[in-house]
């Protein structure tokens, strides 16, 4: 009888257990993972992070090489490997090949695109851009070695033109540079065809056309929103950004 009433004494104690873990797994907020494009580094999605940790959210930006596809690809699993449970990726220009590769990790539960690229199979950098009407960016261009940096001059007319000066040369200081082979790099299989997507388009873009972001928004079928803002506008408009990170954080899956 003490057996017996042992064996009940575990088996409630491992349900309990057990209703305990799924109730706070369910209630778990996923882990936002910020992924830049070319010309900026993980810090330009600081206002984004600052104001998700405050509320709790397990965040991470991740550091592309931008040498190639394939690598920023990588680095983006390495950061969802870190995550526990659910991830929703968050994709900046450039940044918008990466989340579309590494979006198809069954952990991403959805997609958030902010003035970005959002290539389909076997799409490149450029193929996509010649969709849209052609912008200026190309003139502002600076070659070292096989890499290409965004002149201070394009930062300020193409890039972040609605930024005050001493940000806009916070840019230029730690953009990190693109391999000009990344132009070339085709796309794979898109994770936007399975996963939830929201788009954030920028009107005043002047690095990727507003109608080219319309037409890869209604393509991927994305949840639009359009802000009248230039390239950069998670930093120039930082709170309607995050809210649209934290609408697709708390979409029901």
């Amino acid at each position: 009888m003490k057996t017996i009433k042992f064996f009940t004494f575990a088996a409630l104690l491992l349900l309990s257990s057990f209703t305990s873990f799924s109730q706070k797994s369910s209630t778990e907020k996923p882990t936002i993972i910020f992924v830049h494009g070319i010309w900026a580094d993980g810090s330009s999605w600081s206002k984004q992070i600052t104001a998700l940790q405050l509320k709790g959210y397990p965040v991470i930006s991740v550091q592309n090489p931008i040498t190639s596809l394939a690598d920023d690809v990588a680095a983006t699993q390495r950061a969802i490997d870190q995550a526990k449970g659910n991830v929703i990726l968050v994709g900046h220009s450039w940044g918008g090949f990466v989340i579309t590769q590494a979006g198809n990790d069954p952990k991403v539960k959805g997609l958030v695109y902010v003035a970005a690229l959002v290539p389909d199979l076997d799409e490149t950098l450029m193929s996509l851009s010649a969709k849209g009407p052609a912008v200026e960016l190309g003139k502002y261009l600076h070659p070292s070695g096989n890499f290409l940096y965004l002149t201070k001059e394009g930062v300020k007319t193409v890039f972040a033109q609605d930024l005050k000066e001493k940000e806009q040369d916070f840019i230029f200081a730690t953009q990190v540079p693109g391999a000009q082979g990344v132009f070339a790099d085709k796309s794979g299989a898109p994770a936007w065809k399975t996963k939830p997507s929201w788009y954030i388009l920028a009107k005043s873009d002047k690095s990727i056309h507003p109608e080219l972001e319309r037409f890869m928004a209604k393509r991927a079928n994305a949840k639009t929103t359009e802000i009248e803002a230039s390239h950069v506008v998670m930093l120039s408009h930082s709170d309607e950004v995050l809210k649209i990170i934290e609408e697709a954080a708390n979409a029901k899956k």
